[in-house]
This record gives structure tokens, sequence and C-alpha cells, in this order.
């Protein structure tokens, strides 16, 4: 029996949808469909010397042609070049005998404009002594810059470069880097911190971990979804015309700008959501918490009344307001912000 890495990747379908969407009787299934593999797969259990075996080729793609991979154990890179040709050079590697390196083959399949790369593991149940679960295959790929790029990993890291065609990466045990690369659509991790550096878009991306950090620094999009079960989300010098942030266990922090006619949802099961905004012309603001407070320090307009506080405020705060529950104006109301959470503070300040 031949494992590939489609078969199982499927458990990634899960996080496809917003981070939060998931409950606890579906970690269990995407922990069970990892268990069901093997027991203690891709660990390394053998404490013994590291046996390698390398893999090179170089296939024509074409500058706008669409390259995938899918992975079960091992780390991913991939970065742009000049040219027409996809680069692929992997390492399989082991601590038990090298013999097991023969056993988990690196299938190329090329045809006009399209480059799919698949690890493929050999199983055979009435040989014991037959064991692929301790090797693991590193990849370090260079695309043309324009490509399409689909990445899949069951457990290890994916590290994007400066690849500008549509980009899609997700893994179920391993973090997610992504940098330069303008037509992201999506970063999804299940176990694994997502970090997005560098980004400017036209369109929409989303990004969501069930269990690590979710970071986004210097990215310029129309939507933003972001999303995560437990863990912290810090968004910084962002802007986007829509936001949406979920969160079940973690803080959330925005700062970066407010647009004119923006809309900016967050909602928070347990803890302090912070947005730092940057000279925001104005928004119209609904916020709540269940048992935490609601602070700004922009002067706000509540109930068709001014809140607006003497600016002498030995705090510098102009205003500040502590409620459970708040709908207010700031400037000219021309975007809508959205805040609420459950067991946390809200809190409101300039950049």
């Amino acid at each position: 029996m031949r494992l590939t890495a489609p078969f199982v990747i499927a458990g990634l379908a899960m996080v496809a949808a917003p981070a939060v969407a998931q409950d606890d009787g579906q970690r269990i299934v995407l922990r069970d469909m990892v268990r069901t593999l093997r027991p203690g797969a891709y660990q390394g259990r053998n404490n013994g010397p590291e046996q390698t075996e390398r893999f090179s080729r170089k296939v024509k793609i074409g500058r706008d042609g669409r390259f995938s991979l899918n992975n079960i154990a091992g780390d991913i890179v991939v970065t742009a070049g000049p040219g027409d040709e996809v680069s692929i050079e992997a390492v399989k590697k082991t601590r038990g005998d090298k013999s097991e390196l023969a056993n988990v083959q690196i299938t190329v399949d090329d045809r006009a404009g399209r480059v799919d790369v698949r690890t493929e593991y050999e199983q055979n149940r009435t040989d014991r002594n037959r064991r692929t679960d301790r090797v693991s295959v590193d990849y370090t790929v260079t695309v043309p810059a324009s490509a399409s790029v689909d990445l899949h990993s069951i457990s290890g890291s994916v590290t994007v470069t400066a690849v500008h065609g549509s980009l899609r990466a997700e893994t179920i045990s391993g973090t997610i880097t992504v940098s330069d690369a303008p037509q992201l659509e999506a970063a999804k991790s299940v176990s694994g911190n997502v970090s997005l550096t560098g980004i400017a878009s036209d369109g929409d991306l989303s990004a969501s971990s069930i269990s690590g950090n979710v970071t986004a620094k210097g990215v310029k999009a129309r939507g933003l979804d972001l999303g995560i079960i437990s863990g912290d989300i810090n968004v910084s010098d962002v802007i986007c015309e829509r936001l949406g942030v979920k969160s079940v266990s973690g803080s959330v922090e925005y700062a970066g700008a407010i647009v004119k006619g923006g809309r900016y949802e967050i909602t928070a099961h347990s803890g302090t959501v912070r947005l730092l905004l940057a000279n925001p012309a104005g928004f119209e603001l609904n916020a709540n918490s269940f048992s935490g407070s609601i602070r700004s320090e922009l002067p706000l307009t509540i109930g068709g009344d001014s809140a607006r506080r003497d600016g002498n405020n030995p705090r510098g705060r102009r205003d500040a307001v502590n409620n459970h529950s708040m709908r207010a104006t700031f400037g000219d109301g021309s975007a809508t912000l959205v805040v609420r959470t459950f067991s946390g503070d809200i809190i409101i300040a300039k950049r």
C-alpha cells in the first residue's frame, strides 16, 4: 500500500473555514486522523546517526505555471527566482536504518504549465521490519516569481518568500511564514504559528490556527480574515477595507488604519481586545464585553451627547469610558467598528 500526502491532507479541509468554527469534537477528529497514519509517526524515535539521501530535479513550467507540493513529514521552503523552471531540491532523513529511505518516494508529475510533487510512503503491514514512519523529507524549491503555488504538509513548517502568483499554504503541525506574497489566498495551520509579513494585495486573504499565534505585519489587502482557537492575534501596520477577527482564547491587538467606509469586526471569547488606531477619520463603534470594561482614549460621542473630557487630563486621555456595552461615534463616523468579547477588556487608543 502506498500512502500519499493527498490522502491524508484532506484533514486540512477542517481549517478552511474560520478557525473559530472548530469545536472540541472536530479537534479530536483531526488528532485521530493523524494518528491513523501510525501512532507516534514522524517523531524520529530511533536516536541513531542521521542517514540522508538527496533528490534534485529541474522542470520547465513557464512563468505563469502552477506548482503544487504535498508532503507528509518535513519542512518546505519555497522562494521565487528568475526564469521559467521549477528547481526541486529534497533531502530524505532518518535516524533508523538507511534502507528505510528507499521506501519513501518523491513523485514529480509534470505536464504543460503544471508540476505536481508528492511524497509517497510505502506501507507493508505484513513486514514489521519495513519502517517508513521515521523518514522525513525536507524540500527547498525555487519557482518562477509569477507562478501559482499550492503547498500542503502534515508535519512540518512551511516558509514562502516573494511568490507573486496565487498562493495557498496549509499544514497540520508546523509553522507557516509568508512574506512578499501579494496574491496570498490562505495560510492555515492546525498546530503552529502563522506569520504574514510585507504583503500588498488587491484581494482578500485569510490566516488561521487552532493552536498557535497569528501575526500580520505590514499587510495591505482589501479584506483580511483571521481566526484562532488558542493563541494570540497581533496585527500591526495593516491597511484593509474589511477586517474579520475571531478568537476563542487569547488576546487580540490591531494596530493600523481605519479607512473611510471600512468595516472592522472583532469577536473574542476570552481575552483583551486592544485597538491602536492611526489617525482615523472616524467610525461608529458598537462594543460589548460581558465581564470586562470598555476604555477609549479617543473623544467619543455617546448616545448623541458629547463624552469629551478635559484635555488637561493628567494621563493625556481625552476620553475614558468604562462600560460593558457602548454605542458611540468618533469623528465623521464613516467606518464601522464592531468589537465583542465575553471575558476581557476592550481598549481603544490613538497610535
